[in-house]
């Protein structure tokens, strides 16, 4: 199973967004849990290494930077999740789920 977290500014909008995407990519075969935290957590786990992959969130971009070098330090991939994959709704949840099927690691 491979491991996704997203990183937003608290990590309610992001749980729902989260959610949603792990059942779409369950039911399209994938075994994939997405999980979602706050920024502060979401520095701490970069750090741990624990995901396969980290995203962060449209409303979280300016700590872009600074997520993606704590990324390097630990061997871990950080990018950032466009506008339009950050929507609870059928197109969005798509959107993310192609993003995070093309960004995950092969391993």
């Amino acid at each position: 199973m491979k491991n996704i977290l997203i990183i937003c500014q608290g990590g309610m909008s992001s749980s729902v967004l989260a959610k949603k995407t792990t059942e779409y990519l369950k039911e399209k075969g994938n075994d994939i849990q997405v999980e979602a935290t706050s920024t502060n957590e979401g520095r701490n786990m970069i750090e741990k290494g624990k995901y396969d992959l980290y995203l962060v969130s449209p409303q979280t971009k300016m700590y872009y930077e600074q997520l993606k070098k704590t990324g390097e330090r630990s061997g871990k991939k950080v990018i950032n999740i466009p506008p339009q994959a950050y929507v609870p709704v059928p197109m969005g949840i798509e959107k993310l789920s192609n993003l995070i099927l093309q960004e995950l690691p092969e391993s």
